[in-house]
């Protein structure tokens, strides 16, 4: 039989290990309490940042594709001073592959400069902005000039590469005869094709100068080939005057045809 200070003894004991206990899960309790709140705080700022970031995205996208058409209109307004535009600064992503349209949106924040000129083939819906070089923004935002050819709008042949799968995807149904134009800041220069070959990429033949004032568009072929495509499609077009309007009027028409005869 316990005696009273013994009884007591124990039932303190007894007492201070269960307040222990207790102690021990209130404490554990308030740690998981504790990382819950940090959780779900560090959750919020991880949502947060993803819808700033989404909305910035969103509006440096629509910021660039009007800062794109406002480019167009900067840099092709006519020397007569009428204001009107060459282009309307949208692109039909119709035949486009997925991952040129992707790089070509991603380029409209990167890549801000004007571009030298405009290259409009009307029968096949291209009309694309021309800058100079051919690295990879380059080619993701329009097409660019060949570095080494003439200079756009001297004489000589001026070489205009671009991506198969991208703006110069068209030129799959391009045809001897079809026209081109080239707006620049103070005229319009109007080409006719007159030859279209599939050679080598170590052919750089095709960029030499061909007697007349000349340009030369340049992409990968096949067009639709799956990987590094082995050949190239080479489009030669003569000119055959220039004026300052920022379309094929009436009189023009008639003079390339004229022309086209005569050849």
């Amino acid at each position: 039989m316990l005696s009273g200070e013994e009884y007591i003894a124990r039932g303190q004991f007894g007492s201070t290990g269960s307040m222990g206990h207790l102690h021990s899960m209130t404490k554990g309790d308030g740690h998981w309490r504790r990382a819950e709140r940090v959780l779900l705080i560090v959750g919020l700022i991880l949502l947060l940042t993803y819808t700033i970031a989404k909305l910035h995205s969103t509006i440096s996208s629509r910021l660039a594709v009007e800062s794109f058409t406002n480019e167009h209109a900067t840099a092709i307004k006519l020397a007569d001073g009428t204001g009107r535009v060459g282009t309307s600064g949208a692109v039909d992503f119709s035949i486009w592959s997925p991952k040129r349209i992707l790089a070509y949106q991603e380029s409209l924040i990167t890549k801000r400069e004007l571009p030298e000129a405009i290259l409009r083939i009307p029968n096949l819906r291209i009309e694309v902005p021309v800058y100079e070089g051919t690295d990879d923004l380059t080619l993701n935002r329009g097409v660019g000039r060949i570095l080494g050819t003439a200079k756009i709008g001297g004489s000589g042949n001026i070489g205009i590469a671009g991506h198969r799968d991208g703006f110069f995807r068209g030129l799959k149904d391009i045809a001897l005869g079809e026209r081109l134009e080239l707006l620049t800041t103070d005229k319009s220069i109007h080409y006719i094709v007159e030859q279209i070959e599939i050679v080598q990429p170590e052919n750089v033949s095709v960029l030499t100068e061909r007697g007349v004032p000349s340009l030369t568009l340049v992409t990968c072929y096949p067009f639709y080939f799956v990987g590094d495509a082995p050949q190239r499609f080479i489009v030669h077009a003569k000119a055959v005057g220039s004026d300052a309007s920022t379309s094929f009027p009436g009189a023009v028409l008639n003079q390339i045809e004229s022309k086209e005869k005569v050849n």
